[in-house]
């Protein structure tokens, strides 16, 4: 079922999904982390990073602020050390239910692909895989065509209001380039190449306090 503009509106926030692998930050975090930031400010909105990983891995989370994330849930437990898929989906889910982010960005890594279809079914939510551009601003979308596509955009008539996330990804096999958007379902999803998102310089003064979401059982 498909929400109202009044429920629409409940959701709030870019969220980025951040992975680790042995208590380690991958480096696309770092670039979602730096994208996510442009977004949020597009959107006026505040970027958040969520961490699922075993006990201790706040302590990794403090440098996503030097990237941009205004703040980090973690979810630390001893059965979310090592990625499974029901674990991570679950608690995800969990979590991404009770707090309602307007946007998911998961990096399209081996993890990322496997979790991201699977949370989006969850939350019965649409999901643009492999995504390569992401834009909110209208205006912002209008000029990244002009420098990148051939359309006549004197002939398209663009609704400016639109807010939507606009998720742009290669089609037919690389040939073209669609966009699309998720109007009626949040949270808006994507999965996002590795390395097409340029990452930002690392600011120490932006380390954060992070306080962990302890989790009894995932």
């Amino acid at each position: 079922m498909s929400y109202n503009s009044a429920e629409i509106n409940e959701f709030s926030d870019i969220w980025v999904f951040c992975e680790q692998r042995d208590g380690k930050l991958m480096n696309t975090d770092f670039e979602l982390v730096s994208e996510g930031r442009k977004l949020a400010d597009e959107r006026g909105s505040k970027l958040v990073g969520i961490l699922l990983g075993g006990e201790g891995i706040e302590n990794t989370a403090k440098e996503l602020g030097g990237y941009g994330a205004d703040k980090v849930i973690v979810c630390a437990d001893k059965n979310l050390a090592v990625y499974t898929t029901d674990a991570y989906s679950k608690v995800l889910c969990d979590v991404v239910m009770e707090k309602k982010p307007e946007v998911l960005l998961i990096g399209a890594s081996n993890i990322g692909r496997d979790l991201g279809p699977r949370v989006a079914a969850r939350l019965h939510t649409g999901l643009t895989a492999d995504a390569t551009h992401l834009d909110i601003d209208m205006d912002r979308y209008v000029q990244f065509l002009k420098e990148s596509s051939t359309i006549d955009l004197e002939k398209v008539k663009f609704k400016m209001d639109d807010t939507n996330l606009k998720m742009t990804r290669p089609a037919f096999g690389g040939h073209l380039m669609a966009t699309i958007i998720c109007p009626r379902f949040r949270p808006c999803m994507s999965t996002v190449r590795p390395g097409v998102m340029k990452k930002a310089e690392f600011d120490q003064a932006k380390l954060m306090h992070v306080r962990s979401r302890w989790l009894s059982s995932p």
